[in-house]
């Protein structure tokens, strides 16, 4: 089976940065597309960058500028780097991944969650 393990979240104030990481782990042949995204309470969970095994990379209008994803392919590993954070951005933030297993399989994995607060 597939982990997948976020880190780097907390509390932060208005702009200020984050860096969250995500790492899969477990036996798989390789991985399509790993992405973050985030829920606020009251809302639905909304993507905020995706990165095609770092080749190309997707962003939430609300974040460009702001916000940096990549990918570290030896590590399988993917990060946000968030600069510039506002209040809106407080959220838990996801990662996602779909992974091509060993038996040819595409899953599609979540993280449990880390929580991003911006406040002060």
């Amino acid at each position: 089976q597939v982990q997948l393990v976020e880190s780097g979240g907390g509390l932060v104030q208005p702009g200020g940065s984050l860096r969250l990481s995500c790492a899969a782990s477990g036996s798989f042949r390789s991985i399509n597309v790993m992405g973050w995204y985030r829920q606020a309470p009251g809302d639905q969970r909304e993507l905020v960058a995706t990165s095609t095994s770092g080749a190309s990379t997707n962003y939430a209008d609300s974040v460009k500028g702001r916000f940096t994803i990549s990918i570290d392919n030896a590590k399988n590993t993917v990060y946000l780097q968030m600069n510039d954070l506002k209040p809106e951005d407080t959220a838990v933030y996801f990662c996602n991944a779909n992974i091509r297993l060993r038996t040819f399989r595409w899953e599609d994995y979540w993280g449990k969650g880390t929580l991003v607060t911006v406040f002060s």
